[in-house]
């Protein structure tokens, strides 16, 4: 299920979220981490890519990306960058089997509700590739609510979010703990966890 409130809500800011995620300059660690478990030259899913910095980054570095995202705004802007094919697409519509050998899911899964969580992680599970990788950020927390501007969240502690990833057949790697301001203007904490598939 896609909440029409919260992509109406990427759709109209857009551009404040390319913005607030530009990564020109700097380095991001998880994904990094995700760029040297992958094998070189991999085809690689960024589901929910947003604006598609991180995508524009894989491309960069020799990946096949393929990049989806619920905001036709989204879309539009990801598709700006060389190396990168973005389409709309929502969760559901990842159905493929064995076709990934990395799925980067960067603060997109949280959108969705709590009770869909298993059977998204299952379907994303089935798209990777024996060995694949699979990365995963939301916010730390509990509970469901939509944030200032309106957006839907979903909000987990490590342990529930650990135990639904190994419940989908992940194996845990590692975890990066941190907090940032977001396109709402408030400090959130995060949890970001890289996995694999055995």
């Amino acid at each position: 299920m896609t909440d029409n409130e919260t992509v109406s809500v990427y759709d109209a800011r857009a551009r404040d979220y390319a913005d607030l995620t530009d990564t020109t300059g700097r380095v991001d660690p998880s994904l990094t981490a995700f760029m040297t478990a992958v094998p070189a030259g991999g085809t690689v899913l960024d589901l929910g890519c947003g604006p598609g910095a991180a995508s524009a980054t894989m491309a960069d570095n020799g990946f096949t990306v393929e990049a989806t995202d619920a905001s036709a705004e989204m879309v539009a802007l990801a598709n700006r960058h060389s190396g990168v094919t973005a389409r709309v697409a929502v969760f559901e519509d990842i159905v493929d089997d064995c076709v990934y050998d990395g799925i980067w899911a960067n603060f997109s899964l949280l959108h969705a509700p709590r009770e869909n969580m298993p059977r998204h992680l299952q379907a994303l599970h089935r798209a990777l590739r024996p060995g694949g990788t699979f990365h995963i950020g939301t916010k730390l927390g509990e509970g469901e609510q939509r944030d200032g501007i309106g957006r839907f969240y979903t909000y987990y502690t490590d342990a529930e979010l650990s135990g639904l990833l190994e419940t989908a057949g992940f194996v845990i790697d590692n975890r990066r703990f941190g907090q940032d301001i977001g396109l709402d203007g408030t400090m959130a904490d995060w949890i970001c966890i890289l996995s694999h598939k055995t």
